[in-house]
């Protein structure tokens, strides 16, 4: 089998030219940049929705869009959503703005040529786009100006943040805040250079915590994705991890976070290196994360995005305190059952036995890790929980492992009543069923997995 080749990214381009290319990449984690999604499971009727506009591997010309109800698995909602009038869009970040529209921000030209202008978008519906305007950036000697991202604080402030360089050298990348000088986002502060990060370091990524702004800026000379902070969104900024500090290797770059449902963080980035997009998960504000995973689906296609986080209405609903039982979609006649234990998906009817029925019945309460999940318990008091990636029924031992390992995060189904259910501790791993086992697993972004992991709440058996 020939593997696909994959564009080169324009730092490979232009490593052959001796240059340090750079793109920033910055957002806040707001209100104004997240909706009113925070840290917690969507309550019932409600849904979590991450949204990406990223441009292709293939065409920097357009962008498509995509959507999430769990970071892991985005799936398009319109191919081609904008062309702009003139030129590229490269690195287009997205923000939903006050005024309930959603704004694209963007490189307006290709690697080679001079680029002294960023360009913006909106939407009021995410499909549908309308070209705004370019705006020439006021740095004195300005050659490029690249990757423009979106940062909105903690007091509501909007900026934006591009990567700069000038005639002096071209390649030599500055990152610059400017800062909306109005609501509409149609006017702009004088740039303010962000110091502390150093020259060579591009695609910075800021989130704020607290008081402190923690940023994911890339070393261009050794490829690996760095870490630092500072209080003021400007600096200066103190480095604090350097090298392969993560473990997510190197020739990675454009990095963007976003908060999850369970209360982690998740970065995303480029391994243009290998032609794949990754995401990692942190729980303890950085200092650890996980092994880095290719994106299902978009990765080799999707490049250089930043995230929408929002709840939203229209999400799946499921009473608490009370006993269902659990039919597959995709399986009509088989059901989730307690076996020895363990969950598996047999055949059940009106001919089963009393135990059968019994044991296909489940108590579905709040969840034990987060009350706005879900948690399930057996007839003898036993919760749902997966261990070493099986979904099997034990005792609540009390641990906070225990708690989260049977936590499961409502999530809507493939198929018209169904539900699916999402780890609370593994996010983007779903129960599913696989030779009619239960077992937690994470997506391949095909819709046989999304059919397999979804079920349909019923009259409960017993």
């Amino acid at each position: 089998m020939t593997a696909h080749p994959v564009a080169p990214s324009r730092r490979t381009l232009l490593r052959a030219l001796a240059a340090l290319p750079a793109s920033a990449v910055l957002l806040g984690e707001a209100p104004g940049l997240l909706g009113s999604a925070l840290a917690a499971a969507p309550p019932n009727g409600s849904a979590t929705r991450y949204t990406i506009v990223p441009f292709l591997n293939s065409n920097d010309g357009t962008v498509n869009v995509y959507q999430s109800d769990d970071a892991t698995d985005f799936r398009l909602l319109r191919s081609s959503a904008y062309t702009p009038p003139a030129g590229r869009i490269r690195d287009a970040s997205v923000i939903r703005h006050t005024d309930g529209y959603y704004y694209v921000t963007y490189t307006t030209r290709t690697w080679q040529d001079t680029s002294r202008t960023i360009g913006f978008a909106r939407s009021s519906d995410r499909v549908n786009w309308t070209f705004l305007y370019d705006y020439t950036v006021p740095v004195a000697n300005l050659s490029r100006a690249w990757a423009p991202e979106w940062f909105v604080d903690s007091d509501g402030s909007v900026s934006v943040i591009v990567s700069c360089s000038t005639t002096n050298d071209e390649w030599i990348f500055t990152p610059y805040l400017l800062r909306a000088a109005n609501s509409a986002l149609t006017a702009w502060t004088s740039p303010v250079a962000l110091s502390g990060i150093g020259a060579n370091h591009i695609d910075t990524f800021i989130v704020k915590i607290g008081s402190t702004y923690h940023a994911f800026p890339k070393n261009e000379t050794t490829k690996y994705i760095e870490y630092a902070t500072a209080s003021n969104l400007t600096g200066p900024y103190t480095m604090r991890r350097t090298g392969d500090w993560a473990g997510w290797g190197s020739y990675r770059e454009g990095p963007a976070l976003v908060r999850l449902d369970n209360g982690g963080w998740r970065i995303f980035f480029d391994g243009y290196g290998d032609g794949s997009y990754y995401y990692s998960d942190s729980y303890d504000t950085f200092a650890t994360w996980t092994a880095p995973a290719a994106l299902p689906g978009i990765s080799g296609t999707a490049r250089h995005f930043t995230v929408v986080k929002e709840t939203v209405s229209g999400g799946p609903s499921l009473a608490r305190n009370t006993t269902r039982s659990f039919r597959s979609a995709n399986y009509s006649t088989r059901y989730w059952q307690q076996q020895s234990s363990l969950l598996n998906l047999p055949v059940v009817s009106g001919s089963s036995s009393t135990a059968e029925k019994q044991a296909a019945t489940f108590t579905v309460v709040a969840g034990l890790a987060d009350a706005s999940g879900y948690s399930f318990r057996d007839a003898a008091g036993n919760y749902l929980r997966h261990w070493d990636f099986r979904a099997r029924f034990d005792p609540n031992d009390g641990t906070s492992t225990f708690a989260k390992d049977a936590t499961f995060i409502l999530r809507t189904g493939a198929a018209s009543g169904s539900v699916r259910f999402e780890s609370y501790n593994y996010p983007g791993y779903y129960l599913r069923h696989y030779a009619y086992q239960l077992r937690v697993e994470r997506p391949d972004g095909t819709d046989l997995f999304r059919q397999d992991s979804s079920f349909v709440p019923v009259a409960a058996w017993a």
